[in-house]
C-alpha cells in the first residue's frame, strides 16, 4: 500500500470530497438529505469521531462512529457504532479499507469505548480485523386486527410526546434490566426528544409501557413497545392494532423472543426481515466488568487471547463470573486455557455456544465442562437491536 496514504481527522473543507466518495458508494442523496448528512457529519467532527484516508490532500476514505450504550444481559455497555463507512471505487481492494478502520478501532479505544458494533455491507474486511456476528434486527409481520383483538381496554393510554422522552427511556431501561436483554442500544435523550417530536410517528404511554409507530407505505410499523405487564403489552398493541381498518398489516421492529409472539391468535407472517450485525470487543476487561452475566452461574476460566489489532487484549486472562458479574485479570499462562482470537472473543461475548465456536475454528483449548460453564454464563436471551445506524 502507497506510503503516502495517511488516517486523518474529517475537517470541514473536506466534506465535499466525502460527499464525492460517499455518492460512489450509496448512491447520490436528495437535496433535503444532504443537509441532514451535513448537519450529523458536524457534530461528529466536533468530537473525533468522523475520520478518513487521504492521498495527499485529498480524502479517498472515510468512516464515523456513533457514541452509543447498549445492553448485554440487563447492563449498559459503551459501544461505538461504526457507520458510513466508504472508499472511494478506484482505491478498492489495495487496503484502504483495512487502513481506515484499524484507525476507527484505534480512536474509538482511546475514547474509552470497550465495544465497537456495525452492519457490515461485506463480511470479508471485518472479520479480517476481529468483528464476528453479535446478533440480528428482526422485524416480524402481523395481521393488524390480530393485534386489535388482544384487548386491554382496562389501562389507561395517553398520547405521547418530546416532553415524555426521560420517562420513555426509563421505562425502556427498566425493561431491559428486567428481562436480561442483550443488544438493544440506549439514545441520548436528545435524539429521543427529536423523535418524539416528529410528527410522523406517533406515540403513547401507559404507566408502565410506551409505543412508537407510524406509516409504512399502507402498513404500519412498530419502532418500539415496551410493557411492564401482560395487560399493557395488550393496551399497547391493541393501539397500534386499531388501524387495522386502513392497515391491514402491523409491522414490527421486535426480538424473537417478544411476549406478542405468544399473545397473538395467530402466529408472525413467514417473511421475516432479518439484519445481522456484528460485534468487537476493544477493551477485554473493561467490556467483560460491565456486562451483566446470568444470575447464579459461577465461573473460573484461564483464557489465551490473540488479538493482533488490538494487542492490548492479548495474552494470559483469568475469567471469573459469579453473582450475575464477571471480572477478566492478567494471570499467568495455563496449559488448559480456552484460546481465542477476536472473533471467537466477540462470539463469545454475544453468546454464541462454544461448540459453534469450536465447529468454526474459532476457539480450541479447554475443556467439555468449561465450555457448559461458560455458555451458562454467557448465553441469554437472542441479542437483537431495533436500530439500523
Amino acid at each position: 500500500m502507497d506510503d503516502a496514504l495517511r488516517f486523518v481527522d474529517i475537517t470541514e473543507d473536506q466534506l465535499d470530497a466525502v460527499m464525492r466518495v460517499r455518492a460512489r458508494s450509496f448512491g447520490v442523496m436528495a437535496g433535503g438529505d444532504r443537509e441532514q448528512w451535513l448537519k450529523d457529519a458536524r457534530v461528529f467532527m466536533q468530537d473525533g469521531r468522523y475520520v478518513g484516508v487521504a492521498d495527499g490532500d485529498e480524502v479517498i476514505a472515510a468512516a464515523r462512529f456513533w457514541a452509543f450504550e447498549q445492553w448485554w444481559s440487563g447492563r449498559r455497555v459503551p459501544v461505538a457504532g461504526v457507520a458510513g463507512v466508504v472508499v472511494s471505487p478506484e482505491y478498492r481492494g489495495r487496503g484502504v479499507g483495512s487502513k481506515l478502520m484499524r484507525g476507527v478501532l484505534q480512536r474509538a479505544a482511546d475514547k474509552g469505548f470497550p465495544l465497537t458494533a456495525l452492519y457490515p455491507a461485506t463480511t470479508v474486511i471485518y472479520r479480517h480485523l476481529g468483528y464476528e456476528f453479535g446478533g440480528g434486527r428482526y422485524r416480524f409481520s402481523f395481521p393488524a386486527a390480530d393485534l386489535r383483538a388482544l384487548g386491554g381496554k382496562e389501562i389507561a393510554v395517553r398520547r405521547a410526546g418530546p416532553e415524555d422522552a426521560e420517562r420513555f427511556l426509563e421505562l425502556v431501561g427498566e425493561a431491559h434490566a428486567r428481562r436480561r436483554t442483550s443488544g438493544p442500544l440506549v439514545w441520548p435523550i436528545k435524539e429521543v426528544t427529536s423523535w418524539l417530536a416528529d410528527e410522523d410517528n406517533f406515540a403513547y404511554l401507559a404507566d408502565d409501557g410506551i409505543v412508537v409507530y407510524n406509516w409504512s407505505g399502507s402498513d404500519l410499523c412498530v419502532e418500539e413497545l415496551v410493557a411492564g405487564s401482560e395487560a399493557t403489552a395488550r393496551a399497547l398493541w391493541a393501539t397500534v392494532g386499531s388501524g387495522s381498518s386502513i392497515a391491514d398489516t402491523v409491522r414490527a421492529y421486535i426480538s424473537p423472543d417478544d411476549a406478542v409472539h405468544l399473545l397473538v391468535e395467530h402466529e408472525a407472517h413467514k417473511e421475516v426481515q432479518h439484519q445481522r450485525w456484528m460485534l468487537r470487543l476493544l477493551d477485554a476487561p473493561t467490556a467483560i466488568a460491565a456486562r451483566g452475566f446470568a444470575p447464579g452461574a459461577g465461573v473460573e476460566a484461564d483464557l489465551r487471547l490473540d488479538d493482533p489489532d488490538v494487542p492490548a487484549n492479548s495474552g494470559d486472562w483469568h475469567l471469573s463470573v459469579a453473582d450475575g458479574s464477571g471480572e477478566l485479570t492478567s494471570t499467568q499462562g495455563s496449559d488448559d486455557a480456552l484460546v481465542l482470537g477476536p472473533r471467537g472473543l466477540a462470539g463469545l461475548y454475544a453468546g454464541t455456544p462454544l461448540a459453534t465456536l469450536r465447529a468454526a475454528g474459532l476457539a480450541s483449548g479447554g475443556s467439555v465442562e468449561l465450555d457448559a460453564a461458560l455458555d451458562t454464563a454467557f448465553t441469554g436471551a437472542t441479542p437483537y437491536m431495533l436500530d439500523y445506524f
